[in-house]
């Protein structure tokens, strides 16, 4: 019985080890089937969100228990191209079809079936993901973005449940070993004394006099602390989710989605400066001083467009501009640190990287918010995993033809090398 006293200890020991030991990973923690709604989220928010919701129908059928009412290859089919399940004549497609007015669904043959199935795990977890108010979106990048990665709040609660569970199986296994230990001393003919039931003040006196459980509450303190600390010191400086209200509430969905305006109608500057730069309100005078939303308003003009009427000092009775025009003091979203350099122009232009993959799906966001951190190690991350098409672009040309020069061995200048550009000593 003594060696299963000492197996029992040593099982003990074991868990504590483990459960301290866990404390120390900082690496992100994260199930397959979570990974899965992460990457359906991105990709729903982009194909999906102009004409579905979780919880409520918009142009089509609210999505919510789909996954219960159809088999995951029906939905797949359904997905790729809907119409032609209609078209082959199956009964629940065609059912679909006839209760929305016949209103066909955009066909997505750009999906693959790991692509459908990720959206649909999104869906199970009921849109865990839907940016509101105040909520942080998701870290997962749009259009194959970089990963921002960190302590997760799932590693840590699934630390505090390894740590509860050992607790609970040492006391346990203490008790086991006690009763068996009695047990034997009474088939020996040892008189065994009943201990008293002892009140929990003075259990827990005895617990504070035990130095190895002392020492082990105080290693989980300094470790749930640690990543704790950690995990906050990680996120400082860090705005993602970040989303202030703005003095007219434009809405990026309706004209970027529904009205699939390019985002370069309005930030012009985008390929060919440093900044984006915010549309002056004359660019939206182009199209509102003729649409004013006046059907939605009962032939009011839309409060949000009376805004620019307002800032412009215009009127739109005789279409004329008065002397008394105002700027609108928009809210910057996305702030880089001062040290931190960003060309939009070498982005957009030269990589020709799309919106999306910085800004997120921005054509399904009614109030814009900052949808990726925007850290050092998110963008190091997009660096080191694009790859450059140097295929007719000038400045590989430039850098062949440097190459060429260096091997037959000819003068070289740093004007040859760029030296001329106002950008290397006037920043």
């Amino acid at each position: 019985m003594r060696s299963i006293s000492l197996v029992f200890r040593r099982i003990a020991k074991s868990l504590l080890l483990v459960s301290a030991l866990s404390f120390g990973i900082n690496a992100r923690v994260q199930a397959a089937p979570a990974g899965n709604a992460a990457a359906g989220g991105a990709l729903f928010k982009q194909k999906c969100t102009s004409c579905h919701a979780i919880d409520r129908q918009v142009v089509g059928p609210a999505l919510k228990g789909v996954t219960s009412k159809h088999d995951e290859a029906w939905l797949i089919k359904w997905v790729k191209n809907s119409q032609a399940l209609v078209a082959s004549g199956d009964p629940a497609a065609v059912k679909i079809f006839n209760e929305f007015n016949k209103t066909v669904m955009t066909p997505f043959p750009e999906l693959s079936d790991d692509d459908v199935k990720n959206i649909l795990a999104y869906v199970e977890t009921g849109g865990g993901e839907a940016k509101k108010e105040g909520d942080a979106p998701t870290e997962e990048g749009a259009a194959g973005g970089a990963k921002e990665e960190g302590v997760s709040d799932f590693m840590l609660s699934g630390l505090i449940l390894i740590v509860v569970v050992a607790l609970l199986v040492i006391l346990v296994l203490n008790r086991v070993i006690k009763t068996l230990n009695r047990i034997i001393l009474q088939k020996k003919g040892v008189a065994v004394e009943e201990v008293e039931e002892e009140s929990a003040a003075v259990r827990f006196r005895k617990l504070a006099k035990n130095k190895k459980f002392v020492f082990f509450v105080i290693i989980l303190l300094v470790a749930l602390f640690g990543s704790l600390g950690w995990k906050a010191m990680w996120n400082t400086g860090v705005h993602q989710g970040y989303q202030p209200e703005q003095p007219i509430k434009y809405s990026h969905q309706l004209h970027a989605g529904t009205l699939k305006i390019d985002c370069q109608y309005c930030h012009f500057n985008a390929y060919k400066s440093k900044n984006a730069a915010i549309p002056s309100l004359n660019v939206c005078m182009n199209c509102h001083s003729y649409v004013t939303a006046s059907d939605k308003y009962n032939g009011q003009t839309s409060p949000e467009i009376a805004k620019i009427y307002n800032a412009l000092d215009y009127n739109p009775d005789t279409k004329k501009y008065g002397d008394s025009p105002k700027p609108i003091q928009w809210v910057r979203i996305h702030n880089l640190p001062d040290f931190a350099y960003f060309n939009h122009s070498q982005h957009v232009t030269v990589a020709g990287i799309k919106c999306q993959e910085c800004h997120g799906p921005i054509q399904t966001m009614p109030e814009v918010y900052q949808y990726s951190p925007l850290t050092m190690k998110w963008c190091i991350n997009c660096h080191r995993e694009r790859e450059v098409n140097s295929k007719g672009n000038a400045y590989y040309d430039k850098v062949l033809a440097v190459h060429d020069q260096l091997k037959k061995g000819e003068k070289l200048t740093p004007a040859v090398l760029g030296g001329l550009e106002c950008g290397k000593c006037h920043y």
